[in-house]
């Protein structure tokens, strides 16, 4: 597929050092930002000083506001493309987690220039059925649910908690998702946007694109060893790619889904030993 950059370059932090070299791009999951992976990232770059990371907000999450139609992954894979061109630099080594680990693959898939190396943190390549009855449809109607403005952030947690039934832990994390304006609190994100991209994840399947054949990128699969994302038939699917499509399968243990929450450490040494 051709390279194909957009017109919107999304939000992004920097952290590097001054011997970095190389570029890492860190692709978060839906619902997030780059900021959750914040503290991390600190860590591997502390281990791995010759790349610079950037944690990019993608579009519609965080800071990236007003990105334009059509909403899907190849157009978060563009935006990608957009930053490089951008900052000048197109990264060596994409890493994503969950809906970022397929943007990911889609970034790879559009021949983005230069890419080496592509790590899919607990994201299925596959489609999936993402009905009313996902995760992330159960949670985007707790989102919706919560009376906005809000006066605080305790009372957004308590609502989502208490009325619309999320963990305590889950709730607290959607509450970082919450920006000030003037004496009240709003969402950072567009949720109508939000749902037109889950609906594009849940739709595209890009495990033929896996088991082609290529000189590069290589690809790390990393997944979770009490994953509910990952069947038992999609495990055997994985580790079976022909070795000429150059895609290595990891499974990380005392994980779940939130691999860089459950096992920071052990996903911290992975990426170490193995960034290329």
């Amino acid at each position: 597929m051709a390279f194909t950059p957009s017109a919107f370059i999304p939000s992004y932090r920097l952290i590097d050092s001054s011997s970095a070299s190389k570029l890492c791009f860190v692709l978060h999951g839906a619902l997030g930002s780059g900021q959750n992976f914040n503290r991390f990232i600190q860590k591997l770059a502390a281990r791995r000083p010759e790349y610079r990371y950037a944690l990019v907000d993608l579009r519609h999450h965080g800071q990236s506001a007003g990105a334009p139609p059509p909403n899907t992954l190849g157009a978060c894979a563009g935006d990608l493309s957009a930053l490089g061109q951008a900052l000048g630099q197109f990264p060596d080594v994409v890493i994503g987690h969950s809906f970022g680990g397929k943007v990911a693959i889609e970034h790879a898939r559009q021949g983005a220039p230069g890419l080496k190396q592509v790590w899919v943190l607990d994201a299925v390549p596959g489609a999936q059925a993402g009905g009313d009855e996902s995760e992330i449809a159960a949670v985007i109607r707790a989102v919706r649910s919560v009376p906005m403005p809000a006066q605080s952030r305790r009372e957004v947690v308590q609502h989502l908690a208490i009325a619309a039934g999320l963990s305590s832990g889950l709730a607290e994390w959607m509450a970082t998702n919450l920006k000030r304006l003037e004496n009240q609190y709003v969402w950072v994100f567009d949720l109508d946007a939000i749902e037109e991209l889950m609906r594009d994840y849940f739709a595209v399947d890009l495990w033929g694109f896996l088991a082609s054949p290529r000189e590069g990128p290589e690809f790390r699969l990393v997944v979770a060893e009490r994953s509910d994302r990952w069947t038992a038939e999609m495990r055997a699917r994985a580790q079976g790619l022909p070795r000429e499509a150059r895609v290595l399968y990891h499974e990380l243990p005392n994980s779940g889904h939130w691999v860089h929450v459950d096992n920071p450490e052990g996903l911290l040494d992975m990426l170490a030993r193995h960034l290329i």
